[in-house]
């Protein structure tokens, strides 16, 4: 297996749209999250959101615009933006050897909400001519694949919350293997339409917005947690042979070490400790390495009962004793859950920690449970951890577990 390496890293989220802003708002504690302010918001019971401020600059010409719904945007931007600070990841390799794996778990929602609205609430036929094509789950990865010229594999992965964790999982698997001489890889999500918040409360997974503060309506491992809001966003990563981007002279961001995946096989909704503890187990496995080389985690984390107390006895059941003394954050409180992009931003910004050896805060957590008793890093980011080994988790409907290991651009 050879070494990967993170050479080039493109974000949209609700903290900011490049890497630089995202990490100083995560580092700060600052929250995307918001009262949503949207015609529809007076039909929600839980009207909040974290959103991406793109502003008027896009990049995207208006020709390309009638064709792409807002996650394949998320998505193109974002890999324009790794390669951009990739130092030339793509010269010299050859189309066939580069790849495109993007998740996402709601697909073209917008797109396809408008056309529910066209059709049976103003009752009209004229349906936008390319709402397939915006609504198709591959949207993203094709718009990628097409514009950067790459003719290897160009995946689509959709397993709820754990799809972008996935993507970058396999696509780790086909550049270690000797496959892939390049890929991008990530996710992007736009899930905020009126259907799909509608379709979200009637689970009665969304945090409650009781609180006089809409910003700490999310918090993960706190005793008073309602539940989760839902974010919006893209995050890419180039990622390469690690003696390919020595040879070139590309800056080093980061290395992916391992990818563990399994699924609870045992119900649609309800959290497994087996199967969480089971890929985080695979993904040390597949990087050679035993839970006592673990320094740090970025957790699922959602804010809904089930999940963190499932997740703080599966980091319990791999890490036994140890599990106490291993900072543990829950970045959703700040930037909201980006379902099937989750997993895609919290490895950028697991990566980014490693860079500036800093454990980023759960914030918001008010009331400690005493089901959820680890080291949760709470209120703001603790300096100097001393990080070579991070777990990045992302757990989901229908039983879905990815984990992947990082490292940071170490020698």
């Amino acid at each position: 297996m050879r070494r990967v390496a993170v050479t080039g890293i493109g974000v949209l989220s609700p903290l900011g749209n490049s890497p630089g802003e995202v990490w100083a708002a995560a580092r700060a504690g600052r929250s995307g999250v918001h009262r949503l302010d949207i015609p529809f918001a007076s039909r929600l019971r839980s009207p909040l959101g974290a959103t991406v401020q793109l502003g008027e600059v896009t990049g995207i010409d208006e020709v390309q615009a009638r064709m792409l719904d807002r996650f394949s945007v998320f998505a193109l931007l974002a890999a324009r933006q790794a390669v951009s600070g990739s130092c030339g990841a793509l010269e010299g390799a050859a189309p066939a050897r580069g790849g495109v794996f993007v998740g996402n778990g709601m697909g073209g929602t917008l797109s396809m909400d408008e056309g529910y609205e066209v059709l049976y609430g103003q009752r009209s036929d004229r349906i936008r001519p390319f709402t397939v094509l915006m609504g198709m789950h591959n949207a993203a990865a094709a718009w990628i694949g097409i514009e950067l010229g790459l003719q290897g594999p160009n995946m689509t992965y959709s397993t709820a919350c754990s799809s972008s964790a996935v993507a970058i999982g396999e696509a780790w698997l086909r550049v270690a293997t000797g496959q892939l001489d390049v890929a991008l890889a990530g996710g992007a999500e736009a899930p905020l339409s009126p259907g799909s918040l509608k379709a979200w409360e009637a689970l009665h997974t969304l945090a409650s917005p009781g609180s006089a503060d809409p910003a700490t309506a999310c918090r993960p491992f706190s005793r008073d947690r309602s539940g989760m809001v839902l974010g919006e966003g893209g995050a890419m990563l180039v990622i390469e042979p690690w003696e390919r981007a020595k040879a070139r002279g590309a800056t080093l961001l980061g290395e992916i070490l391992g990818y563990g995946q399994s699924n609870d096989a045992s119900h649609i909704t309800r959290p497994s400790v087996q199967g969480q503890a089971a890929a985080m187990s695979a993904a040390l496995a597949a990087a050679g390495l035993e839970p006592a080389d673990v320094h740090a985690i970025n957790a699922h984390g959602t804010g809904t009962q089930a999940n963190d107390r499932t997740e703080t006895a599966a980091i319990r059941s791999v890490f036994g004793a140890r599990a106490a003394r291993i900072p543990v954050s829950a970045t959703k409180a700040m930037h909201g859950h980006l379902l099937g992009a989750a997993g895609a931003l919290e490895c950028v910004l697991s990566l980014l920690a490693l860079q500036h050896q800093v454990a980023l805060p759960t914030v918001h957590l008010q009331q400690p449970d005493p089901e959820c008793d680890l080291d949760y890093v709470a209120h703001v980011a603790r300096e100097g951890v001393s990080a070579r080994v991070m777990l990045s988790s992302s757990f989901a409907f229908g039983g879905s577990n990815a984990v992947l290991a990082l490292g940071p651009a170490a020698a």
